[in-house]
């Protein structure tokens, strides 16, 4: 098993060096470098055996179980220096029929009825509010935001991103909005306070609801928030947004979360779907994530959404790829993160904190180097819904919200 190791790292790492150190003492260095920029230590041959059979999942399981030490560098250099690697190098044949079996299964890993979808949101969503104020910003916007120049605060970027999804849903006062997905509450009461619109925002997470539903109270904004399913939404909207949410519709629902998006919108209504997304043709969940962090979730190629999209009738009116924004947010995270990570061991406890910093660390990697992106889709009814240029979608966007100082 080490000799399987040590080819797979000769071939994924150039630099910088990485210094591995077997159970029984023996040592392996891959890249170039005098010194290693990276060391880690393997405590034991179970460890081994797993990552030579399993490396996606199981380098985050003996990083969070503590039985991979990196001594010198850190996390995220240590998975840097391997995405790097993966991305220049076509996948080992083991590891390509992993992933080959993995997307065979992924509908039944991905079964996300409304009593899973809440099983599966209360996994990730309902950790403590308290923990999620540790590296958000202070509107705990959970999305990838959007950094309008360099430099830009993450406060800056996530109130950019309101901006741009505001505008791009060309709002009039007094319009109905549908937030699917609603978090915290931060972007419906900024679509109310900006434009004039009655949002109704839904969640599962009982969590964000409860947060979501004091600010609304609090704010005096026609805004309200619902402790409920997609699905089981009976009214109809001018406007329906969501972001970050459709990652949890799992593949086998795709055309009925469309259908029910047309079933809600007004025949002149608009949609605004933001979603994580991949650049690279229908894959899998990595392992780890799906295990620990997102069950039941799923990054989505554009050509899987917009099959469901073009049948189930809707027309797609704009489409934006947003590059490397997330990978900035997650870097802004993982720093705010680390800077409070005892606080998130108090809470929770040591092994907790490895797996999240494993987890911003991979994904900020993966957004950097691996072809995972935002796609923000604009959907309508109608041909002549929308002005005909973008130039709306500027001109708001344009407008510059005030950075809140949410409660």
């Amino acid at each position: 098993m080490r000799a399987l190791i040590a080819k797979m790292l000769s071939r994924l790492v150039r630099e910088p060096r990485i210094d591995v150190v077997f159970a029984d003492g023996s040592l392996h260095s891959a890249g170039q470098g005098a010194v290693p920029a990276i060391k880690l230590r393997i405590a034991d041959r179970e460890t081994e055996f797993k990552l030579a059979l399993d490396p996606e999942l199981a380098l985050g399981e003996a990083v969070m179980d503590g039985r991979v030490i990196v001594e010198r560098g850190t996390i995220y250099q240590l998975l840097e220096t391997l995405v790097c690697g993966l991305s220049r190098q076509p996948a080992s044949a083991f590891a390509g029929t992993l992933t080959k079996l993995r997307t065979a299964v992924r509908r039944l890993k991905q079964h996300n009825t409304p009593t899973w979808a809440k099983r599966n949101v209360q996994h990730h969503y309902d950790l403590k509010s308290e923990f999620f104020r540790l590296f958000l910003d202070a509107d705990r916007q959970y999305s990838c935001a959007f950094f309008e120049h360099p430099g830009a605060t993450l406060e800056e970027a996530q109130a950019a991103k309101k901006r741009r999804i505001t505008a791009k849903l060309a709002l009039k006062p007094g319009q109905r909005v549908l937030d699917i997905g609603s978090g915290w509450g931060g972007l419906g009461l900024s679509i109310a306070r900006e434009t004039g619109a009655r949002v109704t925002g839904i969640t599962l997470s009982e969590e964000q609801f409860a947060a979501a539903s004091k600010r609304a109270e609090e704010s005096g904004l026609p805004v309200e928030f619902r402790l409920q399913d997609y699905r089981a939404v009976p009214e109809r909207f001018d406007r329906v947004v969501s972001v970050g949410m459709f990652e949890h519709v799992g593949v086998g629902y795709y055309r009925d979360y469309f259908r029910k998006i047309r079933e809600l919108l007004e025949d002149d209504g608009v949609a605004l779907i933001h979603t994580i997304g991949r650049s690279t043709p229908p894959g899998a969940t990595n392992p780890f994530i799906a295990k620990y962090i997102f069950p039941g979730g799923y990054i989505p190629a554009l050509s899987e959404i917009t099959a469901a999209v073009e049948q189930e009738g809707l027309i797609i009116t704009d489409v934006e790829v947003l590059r490397l924004h997330y990978a900035e947010t997650l870097k802004a995270w993982r720093e705010r993160f680390l800077a409070h990570r005892q606080e998130a061991v108090a809470m929770y406890d040591e092994r907790f904190a490895r797996m999240w910093e494993f987890y911003l660390a991979a994904s900020e990697a993966s957004f950097r180097y691996d072809g995972l992106v935002v796609f923000q889709l604009q959907l309508a009814k109608r041909l002549d819904t929308l002005p005909m240029t973008r130039d709306y979608m500027s001109e708001k966007g344009r407008a510059a919200e005030p950075v809140e100082r949410a409660a």
